[in-house]
């Protein structure tokens, strides 16, 4: 219903990440018209970006708080609010759109808004961390903001590894449920756990985007779906084999 609320209450801002994607992930009703929409509306391919909302707020008499403050298309007004596009990154993959998930994450990585010099004049702060937001204001597009921003920086970690790779630990449990591009043939990741190590490689033959179809931890079949096991710490070396399909 948030999202309904931004829409028709407050003309200028009609269509919102954070409540998209937090639509997304706490309901199965409107799910992929809602992220029809994120994807239409707010990820600008071209310019690299992912809003908040659009438009921003500029001329309505309606009052959103201080966000309005900003000019229209800077920080919260409608610019790139990293934290909430990465929450859309998380949507993605919860919905099982590997290809549009890992896609939004390219986008996002701070790296790739520095691959050439013009890319450099334009972004104008460090590519080597994590940016709060960027500037999608006419003559301003493109331009990072309050960078060393921790928060978006674990909302990152979080997207790539819990919901990309699919890795979680909770307490002594490791869960797996990987939700990549069709075009990655495999990964690799090796865990630590006190003084063992998990050795864990995922093969996608048939160039799915999730579903494990079958999974051997130390030779032995594992049937749990989604993928769980116990974490050991024994110090001996565990290699987990996975096959999506």
């Amino acid at each position: 219903m948030r999202r309904f609320l931004v829409r028709f209450i407050r003309p200028e801002s009609f269509v919102h990440t954070r409540s998209s994607a937090g639509f997304t992930i706490t309901t199965s009703g409107f799910e992929f018209s809602v992220h029809t929409a994120v994807d239409r509306e707010l990820i600008l391919h071209h310019d690299g970006l992912a809003l908040l909302f659009t438009p921003p707020f500029d001329r309505s008499a309606l009052d959103p708080g201080y966000i309005k403050g900003y000019p229209p298309g800077l920080r919260e007004n409608g610019g790139q609010y990293t934290h909430a596009a990465l929450w859309s990154v998380m949507a993605f993959a919860d919905l099982g759109e590997g290809d549009k998930a890992a896609a939004l994450f390219w986008m996002l990585n701070p790296i790739n808004h520095a691959r050439t010099r013009i890319d450099m004049h334009r972004y104008k702060v460090e590519p080597y961390v994590v940016a709060a937001d960027v500037y999608a204001a006419p003559g301003h597009v493109g331009r990072g903001g309050w960078t060393w921003y921790t928060g978006s920086a674990g909302w990152m970690q979080r997207a790539g590894v819990e919901c990309i790779l699919g890795l979680r630990i909770e307490g002594s449990v490791l869960r797996l449920d990987p939700c990549i591009p069709k075009s990655w043939p495999r990964f690799e990741i090796t865990l630590r756990h006190g003084a063992s190590r998990y050795e864990i490689v995922v093969e996608n033959p048939q160039s799915v985007q999730r579903g494990v179809a079958a999974a051997e931890l130390d030779g032995a079949k594992i049937a749990a779906r989604p993928l769980s096991f116990p974490l050991k710490d024994d110090g001996a070396i565990h290699r987990l084999q996975v096959r999506l399909g």
